[in-house]
């Protein structure tokens, strides 16, 4: 898992549903669950997340670290700049909404593939290596 994810033991599977409250003893592993973080770390009293949500989650997690490459809070700060006065941060906000849509529709389609049996599932690094990659316009250089 990445930033946004991180596998945790589920002590509340412990000794319900099938699964045996000290595990190890049985030769088997501890329950494990995925589960969102936030700056303090792992939250690990959430019930869990979905397959859809943790893919949701380090996407989403990817794109601000993308924006934050140029300083800027998050993603969504960078697309408030689409319209700003200043043109280099309409062209950063212009090719950053631009890529992250890309990023979206590629997500979508692919993830539909998977649910209808026409491609197997990744893991969630695997998947973040197909997404589109972001090129930045290049930065206008002048002479003072």
């Amino acid at each position: 898992m990445s930033e946004a994810t991180k596998t945790v033991i589920d002590s509340q599977a412990l000794g319900r549903k099938g699964t045996p409250r000290f595990p190890e003893a049985y030769g088997r592993e501890l329950p494990t669950k995925v589960v969102p973080v936030d700056e303090n770390g792992p939250i690990t009293n959430h019930p869990g997340l979905d397959p859809v949500d943790v893919y949701r989650l380090e996407i989403q997690a990817m794109i601000d670290r993308k924006a934050q490459e140029k300083q800027y809070d998050s993603g969504a700060t960078i697309a408030s700049y689409v319209n700003s006065t200043v043109p280099k941060w309409v062209g950063d906000a212009q090719a950053f909404v631009a890529w992250r849509d890309s990023v979206w529709l590629y997500t979508f389609a692919e993830l539909d593939k998977v649910q209808s049996g026409e491609r197997e599932q990744p893991n969630v690094e695997d998947f973040l290596a197909e997404l589109p990659v972001l090129e930045w316009p290049s930065e206008l250089v002048t002479d003072a």
